[in-house]
């Protein structure tokens, strides 16, 4: 009995020795991103029971294989609401696989939102709120898919053209672009960025577009796009003629014949 009371003993006292030591190396994995957070109550309650039991189990990858092909199949019965839900789900499995977030905000800020855009079962001014809360809820999405993954370029671009494409905040989009040319250090995201600055009506963000284009151009990037828009912002900002880039502007023509498909 007395050998039984000494083994329990000592027993606890390595758990008690043991349990810290684990839980601060569960704190530093999920830190590095090698290690997931625990599923919350509420995934927890949206899956149900035995998939809940599943992905405890380390099948998370698979089960959020199964909610997205379902959130598939929502898409093809334009149910938005259930493709919306059912995203939530396979992200908050899957938080560090940049595809499901990027799908999730395209299906709210492209197709759910241009579904409700040209319903013409829906009253004109309805249609107009639900066509802007689904790119918002778009954008929401990304920036929480940037929180578990804040240097995905794939996502700052799809953020990038979302506010240049549906919510046409030139600014937004121009910054969201100097974040992929940060990440990917491609010179085209930069020239991107200062397409966009170039749109706004604040001269500061002139002078950062000339700077960007500037740049590309004495990169030899000297497409009819970057040439049109320095001729513009030379204009804008009273840049002294000798200092203007000797280039005539683009014709329509030239657009048209050699600029490619790349801006």
């Amino acid at each position: 009995m007395k050998r039984h009371l000494q083994a329990l003993i000592v027993l606890l006292i390595l758990g008690g020795v043991k349990l810290p030591l684990e839980e601060s190396v569960t704190r530093q994995l999920r830190a590095a991103g090698l290690l997931s957070a625990p599923i919350g109550l509420s995934v927890r309650e949206s899956i149900g029971q035995m998939s809940f039991a599943a992905a405890l189990g380390g099948l998370r990858s698979l089960i959020a294989s199964i909610t997205y092909l379902r959130a598939y199949h929502e898409w093809e019965n334009i149910n938005w609401a259930k493709v919306d839900s059912l995203f939530q789900i396979t992200t908050r499995l899957q938080p560090r696989y940049q595809n499901y977030w990027d799908e999730a905000a395209w299906h709210m800020a492209y197709n759910a939102a241009s579904s409700y855009l040209y319903n013409e079962k829906i009253e004109p001014m309805v249609r107009g709120k639900l066509y802007e809360e689904h790119v918002q809820r778009g954008i929401d999405i990304l920036n929480e898919g940037l929180r578990f993954l804040p240097d995905d370029a794939r996502l700052w671009n799809a953020l990038a053209e979302i506010y240049s494409n549906r919510v046409h905040d030139p600014k937004k989009a121009a910054e969201c672009y100097m974040q992929v040319h940060r990440i990917s250090g491609n010179d085209r995201y930069a020239r991107f960025a200062g397409y966009q600055f170039a749109q706004t009506s604040d001269p500061v963000l002139w002078q950062k577009a000339y700077t960007l284009l500037k740049t590309a151009y004495d990169k030899k990037q000297r497409t009819p796009s970057v040439v049109d828009q320095l001729k513009n912002l030379e204009e804008k900002l009273n840049i002294p003629m000798m200092q203007r880039i000797p280039d005539t502007r683009p014709t329509l023509e030239r657009h048209q014949g050699i600029s490619g498909p790349n801006p």
